[in-house]
């Protein structure tokens, strides 16, 4: 017997489509990627803050990212090219900048 399917299953279930159909148009589509890339700059930077500051979490920081990174990895190649796994993509591009860009401050 399969389980009773709620307005709200239903709404969830069809958010991925109802993104790529408002994502068909081109500028939509680039501000939300650009948006992802920025958000990962920002989170790539508030990162290093954050464990230059406590000075304690750095090998636990640096796991978090490498592993974060591969996740990411792993998801975009596992499907076909979506919006969401273009924007998961950009935010990973930007995270890792944001961490370049700190690491060169350092220098």
């Amino acid at each position: 017997m399969q389980p009773q399917t709620t307005r709200l299953q239903r709404s969830f279930g069809n958010l991925a489509y109802k993104l790529e159909a408002w994502a068909e148009n081109p500028w939509r589509r680039l501000s939300a990627i650009s948006i992802a890339a920025l958000f990962g700059f920002f989170t790539g930077s508030a990162i290093t803050s954050v464990a230059g500051v406590l000075g304690q979490i750095d090998p636990v920081g640096a796991l978090i990212v490498v592993v974060g990174t591969e996740l990411t990895v792993r998801v975009r190649n596992s499907g076909p090219a979506t919006l969401l796994n273009q924007v998961l993509n950009m935010s990973r591009i930007g995270l890792l900048y944001g961490l370049f860009l700190e690491a060169f401050k350092l220098l």
